[in-house]
């Protein structure tokens, strides 16, 4: 009631009950960010839950993430007094959102009907970040803040470790496949569980400190650049590291000119890239020292097998017949000939691989639904610069299965973007007479929000 009278003395509107989010919600919501992006798959296995495997209880290769998201966003459109009304208000609000959802739904189903698995793969990777972003769609300014905040403290601790563990060699939480660590795979495993994912969420995050996050100072915002691009190196993405420098280098050269043509030199920036202009010959003797570009040379040098892979994956699409290709060919018999043309590591091309296992009608229809909803995470944040980490994040998802399997990747990089990119709110209302408020339109704070 106090905060509807100052919103009133202050000349805005307050949004309706079922578009808010109650304080259960709101902080289910931050816990629910916080278990995402530092509960990996090698954490639970410590505690016997085995998320990332074949064996155990199918309860198990669900994320406790989407069991919190799932629990608080029911509990939301209850809490909101009037689900009819919320449900309504979701579905204007994030629309490519909802069409995300009910292609997915309809997924799980027809898989289910084919005697499929993977299922548990379908929530993580798509209804988990669905339902995540209709609870951010009605967050306020002090949440998403609060958001924020821990994103950035979770990313820059993600970094730290992946360092520790560079150092000193020894992976704290290493990925694990039934409870098999793979010994010879040394690079850093961090928080984020397997290396790539590590490389994929912090590229993106990295993209979006160079354009977005512009509360950060200059000062803050270089030490996060410059510890999130040496955690890079020692995830040992390849095509993370590449496409990050050479997007990254391309944005601030840009940058710098369009600053220069417009007189805005920043004194304060200009010292600090002097003194890191300085110390760069410093650190690049001491990465040297303690091998640090031998173990970048070696991950260019061999490949692990993933340009062969690449090839023999588009040789399995021939080995089907069109109507196979086109309804999805039996599972079974694309595990076995996958594993006989030497692809055990999987399909590295998430179109391809749910081609092969589900068709190119489902292909089609979640490939639609999947984009036009990373263009509604786009427009939502609407700060200059979001294309950047939206084009690695594409180009990266197309190196490796990514979201034709079990992931909370898409989930981890909404936060990212509506964090990072945050608009300012729009609710500013009409004056408080009868005449100005019948004609002015309506603006909540949560259509506004990300």
């Amino acid at each position: 009631m106090q905060q509807n009278l100052l919103m009133r003395a202050a000349g805005l509107r307050a949004a309706p009950g079922w578009a808010r989010l109650d304080g259960i919600s709101r902080i289910g919501l931050v816990a629910t960010v916080l278990v995402l992006f530092c509960i990996s798959g090698g954490m639970l296995w410590l505690v016997g839950y085995n998320y990332d495997g074949l064996a155990g209880s199918a309860a198990t290769k669900i994320h406790p993430s989407t069991y919190m998201v799932v629990l608080f966003f029911c509990w939301s459109v209850i809490a909101s007094g009037d689900p009819v009304s919320r449900a309504i208000h979701l579905a204007s609000a994030r629309p490519a959102t909802l069409l995300m959802l009910v292609v997915t739904i309809a997924v799980i189903v027809v898989t289910i009907l084919r005697g499929g698995a993977g299922i548990g793969g379908m929530v993580d990777t798509y209804v988990a970040a669905c339902l995540l972003v209709f609870l951010l769609a009605d967050a306020d300014d002090e949440t998403m803040a609060t958001l924020t905040t821990l994103l950035h403290v979770v990313m820059t601790l993600n970094a730290l470790l992946a360092l520790v563990e560079f150092v000193t060699q020894t992976r704290f939480f290493p990925y694990r496949f039934d409870g098999i660590a793979f010994e010879t795979d040394t690079r850093s495993a961090a928080l984020h569980g397997h290396p790539l994912a590590n490389a994929m969420i912090t590229a993106c995050y990295l993209m979006a400190l160079i354009s977005g996050s512009r509360p950060l100072s200059p000062a803050v915002r270089g030490t996060l650049i410059a510890l999130q691009s040496a955690a890079l190196v020692v995830f040992g993405g390849r095509t993370a590291l590449l496409v990050s420098l050479a997007l990254g280098l391309c944005y601030g050269v840009a940058m710098l000119f369009a600053s220069l043509r417009g007189g805005r030199v920043s004194l304060v920036g200009t010292a600090i890239a002097c003194l890191l202009a300085a110390l760069l010959p410093v650190a690049i003797g001491g990465l040297a020292t303690i091998g640090f570009f031998d173990d970048l040379a070696t991950r260019f040098v061999s490949d692990g097998g993933s340009a062969n892979a690449r090839k023999e994956m588009l040789d399995l699409l021939g080995m089907f017949s069109l109507g196979d290709l086109v309804f999805g060919p039996d599972n079974d018999l694309v595990d076995t000939l996958r594993r006989v043309n030497g692809l055990e590591w999987g399909i590295e091309n998430p179109f391809i691989r749910m081609t092969l296992y589900q068709g190119a009608i489902v292909t089609a229809l979640v490939t639609v639904a999947f984009g036009l909803f990373m263009y509604e995470l786009a427009r939502i944040g609407r700060a200059g610069g979001v294309w950047l980490p939206m084009l690695v994040w594409i180009v990266l998802l197309n190196g490796s299965e990514s979201i034709a399997t079990k992931t909370n990747l898409p989930a981890k990089f909404a936060i990212v973007v509506l964090c990072l990119y945050r608009p300012e709110r729009q609710t500013k209302a009409a004056p408080l007479s009868l005449a100005s408020s019948a004609r002015a339109p309506r603006s909540w704070p949560g259509r506004a929000a990300g």
